[in-house]
């Protein structure tokens, strides 16, 4: 494929996806594709019909999911692969099945990266990118990190001395 062949089937497989169509999405797909993306309760999903059970789950537990890409498609020389660069934004007003986790009905906004892998003209695999500490802080209203400075980071600090000098002590 040419580079204006990879950006063309990017564009055609994440518009199959923002517009629900998982029929033609998951034609994208090689039958073997491998998706891993740090947002699956059991990394990988392998397969067609794995990546569209994965698909179907995000979806019901945030039906306005949309995919933007935020950046230039960043394609190899080689043409065998991409990195996508993207912002997901959604609401989390369903069930997140598996494992169970409850609807917040808060709204998310995250960036990541997609590293896209091709046989032939179809996608094999999938590594999907993001600092999960993001997604998480907005759908349960907490501070993952800590500011810095603050008591909590100073807690942290004394927290993990304590724990590695256990692990130290124990080698």
């Amino acid at each position: 494929m040419t580079h204006a062949d990879i950006i063309a089937k990017v564009s055609a497989m994440l518009d199959a996806w923002n517009t629900r169509n998982l029929d033609l999405f998951v034609t994208f797909f090689t039958e073997d594709a491998h998706w891993h993306d740090l947002g699956m309760p059991h990394p990988p999903a392998v397969g067609r019909a794995a990546i569209r059970a994965f698909s179907e789950s995000a979806l019901r537990a945030f039906p306005d999911f949309a995919y933007t890409i935020r950046a230039p498609i960043c394609v190899a020389d080689d043409k065998q692969s991409c990195v996508v660069p993207f912002t997901i934004s959604a609401t989390n007003s369903g069930v997140l099945e598996p494992p169970g986790f409850a609807p917040t009905g808060r709204r998310v906004q995250f960036d990541g990266l997609d590293y896209l892998q091709f046989r032939g003209e179809l996608v094999s695999r999938v590594e999907t990118r993001f600092d999960p500490a993001d997604p998480i802080g907005q759908l349960l209203n907490v501070r993952i990190r800590p500011e810095p400075g603050s008591w909590m980071e100073r807690a942290v600090v004394i927290a993990h001395r304590v724990v590695a000098g256990w692990i130290r002590a124990r080698s």
